[in-house]
């Protein structure tokens, strides 16, 4: 299968786009999403079997910013090969937690705090998809006011 023909990208002798900053950018944004996750999560601790209110923030935050970034990247940064694997793989992808997610469900949940383990589960899977529709449709909507408030001039 060939990939897309993409303007202004450098393409090595079998005429493949190179994969080098790709995972250039995915590591960079990697490395930037896990610091501010990591500062977050320093800044809300929790003890084991308390709702993990850092957790919870972070990953319906991080949705909330790849509903924006889905509608950025497919209405106004389009032919930008690096935006979504610096912003979506590596900068969110290092922010979000869907792993830390599970295990604190599972820790949660063996101590026998079952109430809190199920209002976080739900809380957290609510949050993400709710934020992930509403950052799209906002950026949308506020696309919309930009085109709209261009023409007038």
């Amino acid at each position: 299968m060939r990939e897309p023909v993409d303007a202004g990208v450098k393409r090595g002798p079998t005429g493949r786009a190179g994969v080098w900053p790709v995972l250039g950018a995915v590591s960079a944004g990697g490395v930037l999403g896990t610091l501010a996750r990591y500062g977050i999560t320093v800044a809300l601790p929790h003890p084991p079997g308390a709702f993990a209110w850092s957790t919870l923030l972070v990953n319906v935050s991080g949705c909330l910013l790849i509903g924006v970034l889905m509608v950025l990247a497919g209405e106004v940064w389009t032919g930008r090969r690096l935006i979504r694997p610096f912003l979506g793989v590596g900068v969110l992808g290092g922010y979000t937690t869907f792993s830390t997610y599970v295990v604190d469900i599972h820790q949660t949940m063996a101590i026998g705090a079952t109430v809190n383990a199920l209002t976080y589960l739900a809380a957290t899977l609510a949050g993400a998809m709710v934020a992930v529709w509403a950052g799209a449709a906002l950026t949308v909507k506020a696309l919309g006011a930009v085109h709209v408030r261009r023409k007038r001039r």
